[in-house]
């Protein structure tokens, strides 16, 4: 089947997990994707955490690089600069994650790329923005993960406020620029998409910041809590295992209070009264689950028609037959990694090959180009 970013010409200059991500996902549906590198190592990425035991390449890098042509670049270099700027001339899309200015400095800011090439796509990707008192800053995900209200408001009650144990900013990051970047090229006019790693993740706050603007109330810290659905959390089976529920409509509230017994309490009765009485709810929930195996809290709710899941590990997720079914897990030259974001019935996306060597294409990109 046809790809649906087909003829999409991408140039990613960008490094580590944000900006490559971006453009993996343009990759991932068709789009032809250029990883330019620094000559010298190459993207940092590469190095990062753990190594592929059967030829020690990076992990992060086969799966974020995926689906890319790779080039190495000096771009203080005048003849490798002139390499780019041909691409460029021809391109769609620029990915770049240079703190602001550094564009600019190396000649390549968008008044001088869009008098070449008016219809170039320029996405930049920082921690902060363009623009604004923290534009300068270096930005991380776990800069933006604090600043965006999202430790605040996890961890337990009274506790320290906690980060993902993932790196979620880049992850939501990356999806937030493929996205922005599209909507650009759908406008077909050539303009600059700008994205940060705070106000990506800040959207993800929800009514958050409504509430305190128009009631001055604070989320707190709940745990798995949530202030407004009661029950939910993760829950401790017979077993040792775990499960997580979720109440989040009165329907499905109404089943779960009946499989726990206290169907008709007033104190449950409606989302106010279960928000004001979290704690014996909670504990009536936790005590239900503690008195059975996870097999039968999974069987008694699903009887039920009531939500829940297993808490799922790496291990468990391997073997489970519905990430299977979905080919949410796809093997690509031996290695295992997530498949195509979503799936498209006319035109799907596909993983072809994982993050290649360093300067990999490089030889067939001088010669000829975008072929």
């Amino acid at each position: 089947m046809p790809h649906a970013l087909a003829g999409l010409r991408v140039v990613d200059i960008s490094t580590v997990i944000a900006g490559p991500n971006c453009a993996r996902y343009l990759a991932d549906f068709g789009a032809d994707v250029i990883k330019v590198e620094r000559p010298e190592g190459g993207d940092s990425l590469r190095n990062m955490a753990w190594r592929d035991p059967t030829d020690g390449q990076g992990m992060w890098w086969k799966l974020v690089n995926r689906n890319k042509r790779t080039l190495a670049l000096d771009l203080k270099n005048h003849d490798d600069l002139a390499v780019l700027l041909a691409l460029l001339d021809e391109a769609h899309v620029l990915v770049e994650n240079f703190r602001p200015g550094t564009l600019e400095r190396l000649g390549l800011g968008p008044a001088v790329l869009h008098a070449r090439n008016p219809a170039l796509v320029i996405t930049r990707i920082t921690g902060f923005g363009q623009d604004g008192p923290y534009s300068a800053r270096p930005g991380f995900a776990t800069i933006a993960e604090a600043m965006s209200g999202l430790a605040a408001i996890s961890g337990e009650p009274g506790g320290q406020p906690l980060l993902p144990p993932i790196a979620l900013t880049d992850e939501v990051t990356g999806v937030v620029a493929a996205l922005a970047t599209m909507v650009a090229l759908h406008s077909g006019v050539g303009q600059v998409v700008d994205v940060s790693l705070l106000e990506s993740l800040f959207q993800l706050m929800s009514p958050l910041v409504t509430l305190y603007g128009l009631t001055g109330e604070l989320q707190s810290r709940l745990g798995a809590g949530l202030p407004y659905t009661v029950p939910r959390g993760t829950y401790r089976c017979a077993d040792g295992k775990w499960v997580g529920i979720s109440a989040s409509s009165d329907s499905v509230a109404a089943r779960v209070l009946r499989l726990i017994g206290v169907e008709g309490d007033d104190r449950f009765a409606t989302f106010a009264a279960r928000m004001a009485n979290r704690e014996p709810l909670e504990a009536l929930m936790g005590e239900w689950c503690a008195a059975r195996t996870q097999a039968e809290v999974m069987e008694a709710f699903t009887a039920a028609e009531a939500a829940i899941g297993p808490v799922l590990d790496m291990a468990e997720i391997a073997a489970d037959a519905h990430y299977a079914a979905r080919e949410a897990i796809v093997r690509v030259e031996g290695t295992p990694m997530q498949g195509v974001l979503a799936k498209l019935s006319a035109t799907p996306g596909e993983v072809r090959w994982v993050g290649r060597g360093l300067d990999a294409d490089g030889a067939d990109i001088r010669e000829k180009g975008w072929g």
